[in-house]
């Protein structure tokens, strides 16, 4: 567990301002560190992670309306405890050579029930393993693993800021809530590079949509791992 003003500056992180819009009783957009601090009076007791993509409403529990803004934005979080929820809005600011990034987080009214297609830290462990052996069975059959020596260097270069020794979550976290976001946080990046670094060996249109196949499980996997990691300390302390 962290303090609100260690949360803030891990959240902000290069940032240059996050703000909270339509928080109950600010009439004005309000900085985070206030934000959380009146989520916390309104009864937070606690914030889940939605990583929502089209067709996968990850995490979220509804109204539409909130769920819409949330899958546009493929991010969300949603408060323990108060029936509200929040949903960034990513802005450039700045002039040519100074751009800087801005947030602005919309709160708005949740409905109060279990989150959609989130698995236990259990499940999403033996998920992962079992989407990365299949799909590495027909990434293979493809040539994927040899796509070049582009994917190579940025394969080489996560592991290098992975062995780090960077925290991947805040103290207070189980060490398997750990375990299974860092391999989650690999398969996403691997499925990425797999996605995005050329046709490697697949030279017809049906192997390379064998591979979309492919890699569309093993991604929604990789997605519900990360939710499960960064939602259990919420869901560890519900359980007590």
């Amino acid at each position: 567990m962290v303090s609100p003003d260690d949360a803030v500056v891990a959240i902000v992180g290069e940032d240059a301002v996050h703000r909270v819009e339509g928080l109950p009783g600010e009439s004005a957009p309000v900085g985070l560190t206030l934000a959380l601090g009146r989520l916390r009076a309104l009864g937070a007791s606690g914030l889940r992670v939605a990583l929502p993509a089209p067709g996968h409403p990850l995490g979220l529990s509804g109204p539409p309306d909130f769920n819409a803004r949330a899958l546009e934005a493929e991010e969300a979080v949603i408060c323990e405890g108060a029936a509200l929820g929040l949903v960034p809005e990513v802005h450039e600011a700045g002039p040519e050579g100074d751009v800087h990034v801005e947030v602005v987080w919309r709160c708005l009214p949740v409905r109060e029930a279990p989150p959609a297609d989130v698995p236990s830290l259990g499940e999403a462990e033996r998920e992962l393993a079992e989407a990365l052996r299949d799909a590495t069975e027909v990434l293979t059959r493809l040539d994927v693993a040899g796509s070049g020596p582009v994917a190579e260097a940025a394969i080489e270069a996560y592991r290098a800021r992975a062995e780090q020794g960077r925290e991947v979550l805040a103290p207070g976290y189980p060490p398997r809530a750990v375990r299974v976001l860092e391999l989650a946080q690999r398969v996403a990046a691997l499925v990425t590079l797999a996605s995005e670094n050329g046709h490697g060996g697949a030279v017809s249109a049906s192997e390379i949509a064998a591979r979309g196949e492919a890699l569309r499980p093993v991604e929604r996997v990789a997605r519900r791992a990360q939710v499960a990691a960064y939602n259990s300390v919420v869901v560890e302390r519900g359980m007590r």
